[in-house]
């Protein structure tokens, strides 16, 4: 039987701690494991984009979230 490899692109806004990348990593990892797929077998690939070139709502993220603090 062949293993399904996934893999998962995660697009963020930039600024994200590294142990918050371990927690997101282990997070979806765990979710394939429960599904019976081997967590060697899953990628997770995090993509950071600036919140300036981020657009929510018309507005650009960096205005419309400019309080919000990344984890």
């Amino acid at each position: 039987m062949a293993i399904t490899m996934p893999i998962v692109h995660v697009y963020m806004w930039s600024g994200v701690s590294r142990e918050a990348k371990e927690k997101i990593i282990k997070g979806i990892t765990k979710v394939f494991e429960e599904l019976g797929i081997p967590g060697h077998a899953v990628e997770v690939v995090i993509l950071e984009v600036p919140k300036e070139n981020w657009g929510v709502g018309g507005e650009l993220a960096s205005e419309k979230f400019k309080e919000t603090r990344t984890p």
